[in-house]
């Protein structure tokens, strides 16, 4: 079985090596991101293995059916960069990694909380400057705080277990809620009341169609006064300009993001040495009350071992004939 890896860094090359030894598939490698020019790459493959920004519309889909690709693999849990419908019809399976250490997404989460609410990063470069003053570092005690989780699969939940850990009244929101989670101080509620109540918001659902731009001017004025935001989900689910006029306007107090809607070409590579033309993210980044990280949540030895693990399985399944929960339908 020969597979072409796209969008590859060093440590996607050595982890899914290490696995490999007990499938023993081909793969070759490329740094690039798999698109409308790279996709001749994938000639003389079996399948192709992507990430969260390489495209899958329907003319890549078409190619790849040309060449006789019958399985792609995603070695991430998010599918919205897929045209499912086109995969289907070119007879092509999709599988994914569902849940890759859902404990890593989460604690990110919460170290994007603490970090940002305590000042650690300002205080940190202050400190290595000689600077010990503590002005402008006050924080709050999260103890005692509403939290809002939306979305409840399992980053979610183990998130909203942490939060409750330190004593935070818990509120949940999702289409499909599961009532079995209900304990004491944790809830489900609509959107708009978590959005009203929670002096923080995390949000952790899938970006569909329905959820894309779930933060936009809208339901930023629904927010308590100088709350805090939360994403490590996907950056389509906040519109970018509603989030920048909310700082603006003081409505949203604090902005922690691990992915952006328009991360393409800018998280996963090194700029520092170029001049971003993306004018939203500079104007993100000249904020106080921001902290954003190139899409690291997932970033753990654990993680990077299931991740490997999940997705040669997946391959292994797809030759062997065998059905998958794995697979991404229609």
């Amino acid at each position: 079985m020969k597979i072409a890896f796209f969008s590859y860094k060093s440590y996607d090359k050595e982890w899914f090596n290490k696995t490999n030894v007990d499938f023993g598939f081909e793969f070759k490698y490329f740094r690039v991101a798999l698109d409308e020019e790279t996709v001749a790459y994938a000639k003389d493959s079996d399948a192709v293995c992507v990430f969260v920004n390489d495209k899958l519309n329907r003319e890549i889909i078409e190619k790849l059916h040309s060449y006789g690709i019958k399985l792609i693999v995603l070695r991430c849990a998010g599918f919205n960069n897929v045209d499912l419908e086109a995969a289907q019809e070119f007879g092509i399976s999709v599988r994914r990694v569902p849940a890759y250490s859902p404990e890593a997404v989460a604690e990110h989460a919460v170290a994007l909380i603490m970090t940002l609410n305590r000042k650690i990063h300002r205080a940190y470069g202050r400190v290595r400057d000689g600077n010990f003053s503590l002005s402008r570092l006050t924080g709050f005690n999260v103890n005692g705080k509403t939290v809002g989780v939306v979305g409840t699969g399992k980053i979610g939940m183990m998130f909203a277990n942490i939060m409750k850990g330190f004593g935070c009244n818990i509120l949940l929101y999702d289409k499909y809620p599961n009532k079995a989670y209900e304990t004491e101080g944790v809830r489900y509620v609509e959107l708009t009341e978590l959005l009203k109540s929670s002096d923080i918001v995390s949000l952790h659902c899938p970006l569909t169609p329905e959820t894309s731009h779930l933060m936009n001017q809208y339901t930023f004025s629904l927010l308590k006064d100088g709350a805090m935001l939360v994403n490590t989900s996907r950056g389509g689910l906040i519109n970018t300009r509603a989030a920048i006029d909310a700082l603006k306007s003081h409505k949203l107090g604090y902005l922690a993001m691990d992915v952006y809607e328009m991360e393409e070409g800018l998280f996963f590579n090194n700029l520092s040495d170029t001049i971003i033309n993306d004018d939203l993210i500079s104007r993100l980044l000249a904020f106080p009350n921001v902290l954003i990280t190139s899409h690291q949540a997932f970033f753990t030895v654990e993680a990077l071992e299931q991740i490997a693990a999940v997705t040669l399985g997946n391959i292994k399944d797809f030759v062997e004939g065998k059905n998958s929960d794995n697979e991404v339908k229609l």
